[in-house]
């Protein structure tokens, strides 16, 4: 499959920014994802890597492991790529002081798995959003609704911290319909920041082939195409997975572009390679 994908995708794709990538197991992780662009001939341009994201991974009362794990990635960083790190929302001190330990090294974005069993609405997670934005980080949130009413809480806590950026994963996964209200909530006065933005990883290519894909590209447009970011979402979905998917879409060329890797460059200031 992956060798049929990789038909023309150097050409048609140009450069990579894939900001979703997980590194369960460091440098071996590392060297399988290296080693997928390859067969898919995609060049990147910077990936996002986190090593957390499994239902073991990141859990409350795991500061010393949480934080060990952090410079773990950190380190493994090389130059196209961009560590991402995390702290359990509900570790009391710590959950403050990680976030603030990392972000004096340069950090740009932290994140909060759903695996990490946390409510969304609870007032501490709050609190560590609208801190971020004094840190200047960007908080990115990935629940793909998996838990009840997923969208409908991200949706509210961005509105409670307006000066906060804040990236909503794999945007909303098969319920995304409900980010079209994105349109609506423009259109009220002084409700809406502007500060929501998604990565369509894994959904992309999840409802690439199936009778909902224009459904799709209809809410991409609702949520406004320069708030959308393109991920892989590795290893359970390959890079060439999720850059294929949009091709099959009726997304214009300059789209597809500023999906591609427009869009993070901008909003993570990172330089094209």
């Amino acid at each position: 499959m992956l060798t049929a994908l990789s038909m023309g995708l150097a050409q048609a794709q140009g450069r990579l920014a894939d900001t979703h990538v997980h590194f369960h197991h460091g440098k071996a992780s590392l060297d399988e994802y290296r080693a997928q662009l390859a067969i898919s001939k995609l060049e990147l341009g910077t990936a996002g890597i986190m090593w957390f994201g499994g239902p073991n991974q990141a859990l409350q009362g795991d500061v010393v492991g949480i934080r060990a794990n952090n410079d773990q990635i950190i380190a493994l960083a090389a130059t196209e790529s961009m560590p991402i790190a995390t702290v359990h929302p509900y570790d009391g001190d710590a959950a403050p002081t990680e976030p603030k330990r990392v972000a004096t090294q340069g950090r740009k974005v932290r994140k909060y798995p759903h695996t990490q069993k946390f409510d969304s609405a609870d007032p501490r997670v709050l609190a560590l959003v609208q801190w971020a934005e004094e840190l200047h980080v960007i908080v990115l949130m990935d629940d793909a609704s998996i838990l009840p009413e997923a969208c409908e809480k991200l949706f509210n806590l961005a509105l409670q911290a307006p000066k906060t950026t804040s990236i909503f994963a794999h945007l909303g996964g098969l319920n995304f319909r409900f980010w079209n209200i994105l349109q609506a909530a423009r259109t009220a006065e002084n409700l809406f920041g502007e500060n929501i933005y998604v990565d369509i990883s894994a959904t992309a290519a999840l409802v690439a082939d199936s009778t909902i894909a224009d459904e799709f590209v209809w809410t991409i447009r609702n949520v406004g195409v320069e708030h959308v970011r393109l991920g892989s979402d590795f290893p359970p979905f390959m890079p060439a997975q999720n850059v294929a998917a949009p091709e099959k879409r009726k997304l214009t060329d300059s789209e597809k572009a500023a999906i591609r890797h427009e869009n993070a460059e901008k909003l993570l200031g990172l330089q094209a390679r």
